[in-house]
């Protein structure tokens, strides 16, 4: 069986859900970032319940079809990317995963070719 460890102090927050949106997992991050709703409490509990409308259901949208979502945002002054997409066992549909990286102010781009 392979070691996920590395995941709990993993920089970015990571939180997975199944198929049915139940929260099955969080890291140390998701649940510093969440800690206003909760935090790691939060695991066992559906998802699309975190989310008010239209968020809930673009979310249960993207589920339903298994899209990938990835967008910035901003809050009290920190960049972040959110990356939320459906993750696979098997080759079967398992649920999604939601990751949120802190964006540095100044970060180098580049371009290769």
């Amino acid at each position: 069986m392979t070691d996920h460890s590395w995941i709990r102090e993993f920089p970015a927050a990571i939180t997975v859900c199944d198929t049915k949106g139940t929260i099955t997992a969080m890291n140390s991050a998701a649940g510093v970032l969440f800690e206003e709703f909760g935090g790691e409490k939060r695991v066992g509990v559906n998802v699309l319940d975190c989310h008010p409308e239209p968020a809930r259901s673009k979310l249960q949208g993207m589920m339903a079809t298994q899209q990938t979502n990835v967008y910035t945002i901003e809050t009290n002054g920190v960049k972040k990317l959110v990356y939320q997409s459906p993750w696979f066992e098997e080759g079967e549909y398992a649920g999604f995963v939601e990751i949120v990286f802190v964006i540095p102010d100044e970060m180098p781009h580049f371009v290769r070719g």
